[in-house]
């Protein structure tokens, strides 16, 4: 069950087609996650520090919306769990203890606990819920599989990257259950943006154009915001509804009176030559990043 688990999991990660069996007897890639602060919004780099900074996989930051935790995705011992990191303390809890494998925690809206993506036993891929300290898995959605990604637009509707060829972008109301499809050929990065329940996504429309779109979950409206990086496709919001994207060691910022992609700074004189996720506090006094392990 772990090995099938893992190959799911990579699928989830890769965003691609279904895995072959070869590939399902591979751990995920060796992350790590690093913390630096901003300012002003600009980074203040002697700040930067690795929060994880060991061999293995650990993935997927999300901050808690009080800014004093972040959670994250680990891979030990052939075991994925969900994770959390005391900013405070520096200090890393193991939340979640399951024979399943979990990924991709993010803060419930408007509730404590936080949501996964649950490879179950069967390889069923579904939306669950725990408490915040990791205990009382609920099912979220009974019959939406299999679930790659998800973001939430408000306590009862929340926007789903449905695997299949291509992805899909699905809206789904956890009270009825029910779900519309909104958009084909997907990205990973869903996110709720800033100061509305609205949710963006990454929409390939071609090999070569890839853009970030609103999706506003009440109408349905779908509005193009902008064109990603050239072949990027994770991203995330500032507070002041600044986006944030890295080719490379560089990491750029978007912002609507500019409406190009600016240099915000390199990080390769860190050691780092990719960087992937970016998660950012909720008052954008910090950035989460995601880098290779074999960077550092």
């Amino acid at each position: 069950m772990k090995t099938f688990a893992l190959a799911l999991s990579l699928f989830c990660l890769l965003s691609m087609g279904r895995i072959p069996r070869a590939a399902a007897r591979q751990a995920p890639p060796g992350t790590d996650i690093l913390l630096v602060a901003m300012h002003d919004g600009q980074i203040v780099p002697e700040t930067l520090t690795n929060l994880t900074d060991r061999d293995g996989y650990d993935n997927q930051p999300s901050f808690t919306s009080d800014g004093m935790f972040l959670l994250y995705t680990s891979s030990r011992e052939n075991q994925t769990e969900i994770y959390r990191i005391d900013l405070a303390g520096r200090t890393s809890t193991r939340l979640t203890d399951t024979p399943e494998s979990e990924y991709s925690p993010t803060p419930l809206p408007a509730a404590d606990g936080f949501s996964v993506v649950r490879v179950e036993a069967d390889g069923a891929q579904r939306l669950w819920q725990f408490d915040n300290d990791g205990q009382a898995p609920r099912l979220v959605l009974e019959a939406v599989k299999p679930v790659g990604y998800h973001a939430w637009a408000d306590p009862h509707t929340v926007a789903l990257f449905i695997l299949g060829s291509p992805p899909t972008l699905q809206l789904a109301d956890t009270r009825t259950g029910q779900t519309d499809t909104l958009a084909y050929r997907i990205g990973r990065s869903l996110h709720r943006m800033p100061d509305a329940a609205t949710v963006s996504f990454v929409h390939k429309e071609t090999d070569s154009t890839w853009t970030i779109k609103s999706l506003d979950p009440a109408t349905g409206v779908i509005t193009s915001i902008a064109e990603t990086l050239p072949g990027r496709e994770d991203y995330a919001w500032r507070p002041d509804g600044a986006l944030l994207m890295a080719d490379g060691a560089v990491l750029y910022a978007w912002t609507p009176d500019h409406s190009a992609w600016r240099p915000l700074h390199d990080f390769s004189d860190h050691g780092v030559t990719t960087i992937t996720r970016i998660a950012v506090h909720p008052d954008g006094a910090y950035l989460a990043l995601v880098v290779d392990r074999a960077e550092q």
